[in-house]
C-alpha cells in the first residue's frame, strides 16, 4: 500500500505543478481551480490513499460502481458523477453525488430533481455541452446537448427544487484542438450567467488538454490517467 501511496502522491504532485504553471501563464490562482481526480475503474482503497493525500473532490461515472464506492470510503469528499446518466438511474444517483456534469435533457433534469426530494438533500447540476458538431465530429461523439437547448434546461433546473445549477461542461472532441473548444464554452458559460449569475462553474480539462482549459477560464479540471496511471480495462 505504501508502494502505491508513494506512485499517488507523485503523480499528483506532478498535476498540481502542471496546474500552478498553467495558471501562473494565464495570470490566475490556483486556488481559483478544483482538481476532481477521476476515480472510475479504481478502487475505493486508491480513493481512500488519495483523501489521505489532500484530494477533496473525485469522480466517477458508473453507477452503481459510484454509490458502492462512495458508501466504501470513510473520507469526507464531494463526490462528482460525470457519466452518462439514464433516467431510471438519476434517483439513486441523486442519493449520493454532490454534483452531476452530465445533465443533458429535461428529463433528467426532472428525475435528479425527485430523487433529490426524494433523498431530502440538495444537488449542483452542470449541463453538459455537447460542442463536436461545431468542430466537424458527429453530435453521437460525446454526450451533450445542442447549446441552443442549454437556456431552456438552465430554466428547467431553476424551477426544479433541491436542484442548483452550477454551471457548464464539455468534454473537447477527439483530434481537435481544445482552445477553441474551451473558448466557444467559455462564451456559453457568459452567456448563461447574464440570466443565472450563480452558474459560475465551468468543467472543461483531462490530462491531456488542462492547460488550455485553465488558459481559458475553467474552474474544474477532471483528471484520471496523469494520477491514476492507466486504467485496466472495464468489465
Amino acid at each position: 500500500m505504501s508502494g502505491r501511496r508513494e506512485e499517488l502522491r507523485g503523480r499528483l504532485d506532478a498535476v498540481q505543478a502542471r496546474i500552478a504553471a498553467a495558471c501562473d501563464a494565464a495570470d490566475r490562482d490556483p486556488q481559483e481551480l478544483t482538481l476532481v481526480v477521476v476515480t472510475k475503474t479504481y478502487p475505493a482503497s486508491d480513493v481512500t490513499l488519495l483523501a489521505e493525500l489532500g484530494v477533496t473532490d473525485v469522480g466517477e461515472n458508473r453507477h452503481p460502481e459510484a454509490g458502492e464506492k462512495a458508501a466504501e470510503v470513510a473520507a469526507p469528499l464531494r463526490w462528482h458523477f460525470m457519466g452518462g446518466l439514464q433516467t431510471n438511474k438519476a434517483g439513486a444517483v441523486a442519493r449520493y453525488a454532490d454534483v452531476v456534469h452530465s445533465v443533458d435533457r429535461a428529463k433528467l433534469v426532472a428525475s435528479l430533481g425527485r430523487g433529490a426530494a426524494a433523498a431530502e438533500r440538495d444537488l449542483e447540476v452542470l449541463l453538459q455541452v455537447d460542442l463536436g458538431p461545431e468542430f466537424g465530429r458527429p453530435s453521437d461523439v460525446r454526450s451533450g446537448a445542442a447549446p441552443t437547448d442549454l437556456a431552456s434546461l438552465a430554466d428547467a433546473v431553476a424551477q426544479t427544487d433541491r436542484l442548483h445549477l452550477g454551471g457548464v461542461m464539455t468534454v473537447a472532441p477527439l483530434d481537435v484542438d481544445p482552445t477553441p473548444v474551451f473558448e466557444r464554452l467559455a462564451a456559453l458559460s457568459q452567456r448563461l450567467r447574464a440570466d443565472h449569475p450563480g452558474a459560475v462553474t465551468m468543467s472543461a480539462g483531462m490530462s491531456n488538454d488542462l492547460e488550455a482549459a485553465v488558459a481559458v477560464g475553467a474552474t474544474h479540471l477532471r483528471v484520471g490517467r496523469a494520477i491514476l496511471g492507466e486504467r485496466p480495462p472495464l468489465g
